[in-house]
């Protein structure tokens, strides 16, 4: 852990200060749009439209990359990114911001993938899963630190949104004055959406299910918040509650992962969600039950996207690996476009506790359907599957990479280790 520290402190410090402003950003303006008068509708567009922006971004990114180099990138998508923060005060208008919101998306994917790209390429064949799980923390602690940030202004005013923009101006300092060398950005062999799908359909389907269920999370928690009168001190801790929870209870999902049956815990996490997102839908808005739900729901649906991703894993071979990663991410941002729409609708409809009746809804689906694909197949034997990865949902493809990377290597030393134990052929 300390030589990860000490290799790559200063990208995981820009990377922070990027989570700063990005955890920010969202929960800003869930306060803001309802200041400003936008319906619950107008807003679950906009927060829709950064994650169209990052699935976006994720291919311009590598594209960008390949013409120009990883510090122009970098440097040029910093400039939109921090002009874009000073701009949402400036153009109070929905369609406005959606489109700010689809620019910023974009930018942020590319960043990422620019940012994480460095830190990969930094991490050895030793040090790839502390590096992994040093990110998951950083990561974290950037939102959650966010989130406390929000009680340092007037939502009403400018001053949060100048903030935001220079926080994420100094981020790019650390990164771009670091002594890594630049790496070499490279592609994963292609493979089909339909060649996944069929390898696992439990993977593929989870993971679009929990791209509506991390999205709304990260979008329309604060219009959630907002509606139900939340003060903002108390809007900063529940928005924080999701992630704390992701945070918490991710290593040790991740332990259990390898020691079981990946779908049956899959079928628990989803019910033990649900559960936490009807316990918020019948709060009646007290405080300290919105945030134990939210703590327990983020504590599942955080960890269940990389353990879909480890299940995947097990039915493929290791070549297969980077292209399926690929594939999941895609699929993974195709629901996060369509999450906070629909439940923009639901809380339109049947008020702000609609938010958690969505989350209930997707999970339960993906309950349901783990139970099924139960009865479909056998699950492979705990011998035969790799090592759990941490992954967000709102990783770049890089990490995903990286985990894949990190999954492959365990693969290839169970498969060396068996190997060894055979005796010599006669």
């Amino acid at each position: 852990m300390l030589v990860v520290l000490r290799n790559s402190w200063a990208l995981l410090l820009g990377i922070m200060l990027l989570m700063v402003g990005n955890g920010l950003q969202g929960t800003l303006l869930g306060v803001r749009g309802e200041i400003e008068g936008f319906s619950t509708f107008e807003m679950s567009v906009v927060m829709s439209a950064y994650f169209a922006g990052f699935l976006i971004g994720s291919k311009m990114g590598a594209e960008m990359i390949r013409r120009v180099g990883h510090i122009r990138t970098f440097a040029a998508l910093g400039s939109i990114i921090s002009a874009v923060l000073i701009l949402y005060p400036v153009l109070t208008d929905p369609i406005a911001w959606t489109i700010l919101r689809l620019i910023i998306g974009a930018c942020f994917a590319a960043v990422y993938v620019t940012a994480e790209s460095w830190l990969n390429n930094a991490a050895t064949n030793e040090t790839r899963g502390q590096t992994l799980s040093v990110y998951l923390v950083v990561q974290m602690v950037g939102i959650v630190s966010a989130q406390m940030l929000l009680n340092l202004g007037d939502p009403s005013e400018y001053f949060l949104f100048v903030v935001l923009s220079v926080l994420v101006s100094l981020s790019f300092a650390p990164i771009l004055l670091s002594v890594t060398p630049t790496p070499a950005f490279e592609t994963a062999k292609p493979m089909s959406l339909m060649e996944v799908l069929k390898i696992s359909p439990l993977g593929v389907v989870g993971t679009f299910l929990m791209g509506g269920v991390y999205s709304a999370m990260f979008g329309m928690a604060a219009v959630f918040g907002t509606q139900a009168g939340l003060p903002l001190g108390q809007l900063s801790i529940f928005v924080s509650a999701f992630y704390v929870g992701g945070l918490v209870l991710q290593f040790p999902i991740g332990w259990i992962s390898d020691r079981m049956d990946r779908r049956l815990l899959i079928l628990i996490l989803a019910v033990i969600c649900g559960f936490a997102a009807l316990l918020g839908a019948l709060s009646g808005s007290v405080f300290w039950v919105l945030v134990t739900a939210a703590f327990f729901i983020g504590g599942m649906a955080n960890p269940l996207y990389a353990l879909l991703i480890a299940y995947v894993n097990d039915f493929l071979e290791v070549e297969q690996m980077p292209a399926a990663g690929g594939r999941l991410l895609f699929v993974n941002g195709v629901g996060a476009i369509f999450g906070p729409i629909v439940v923009g609708v639901i809380m339109q409809a049947a008020g702000p506790l609609g938010f958690f009746y969505f989350i209930a809804g997707l999970v339960s689906l993906l309950a349901l359907y783990a139970a099924y694909r139960m009865t479909v197949r056998p699950a492979p034997t705990v011998e035969d599957t790799g090592s759990y990865a941490p992954v967000l949902p709102s990783a770049s493809p890089v990490v995903v990479g990286l985990a894949q990377e990190m999954f492959a290597d365990s693969t290839l030393e169970e498969s060396q280790e068996e190997s060894d134990t055979l005796p010599p052929a006669a």
